[in-house]
């Protein structure tokens, strides 16, 4: 298993956090897409553990060079309201 940051802009405010979180060495080697769902999970299981939320995506693209996947998409929450956010993961150094 090796560490991962995330960092997540809601894209309607401009405030943003930073999540570490783990993930298969080989994570970055996957699609955009399922790399963003991997993380998407977490947050789903771990980080909002009473709130299921959904979401949908717009982007996604891989910087290979740099190893950076970066999306933008919204959440969509349960007790119902979306969150526009731009998403950043890339490989703890």
């Amino acid at each position: 298993m090796a560490k991962f940051t995330a960092n997540m802009m809601d894209a309607e405010t401009g405030s943003g956090n930073f999540y570490e979180f783990d993930g298969p060495d080989d994570l970055l080697d996957r699609t955009p897409v399922r790399v963003i769902r991997h993380f998407m999970e977490i947050v789903d299981r771990d980080l909002l553990p009473k709130e299921h939320i959904d979401y949908e995506l717009n982007a996604a693209m891989k910087n290979r060079q740099i190893g950076v996947i970066t999306a933008m998409g919204s959440m969509m929450l349960e007790r119902g309201g979306e969150i526009p956010f731009l998403l950043m993961i890339s490989k703890k150094a």
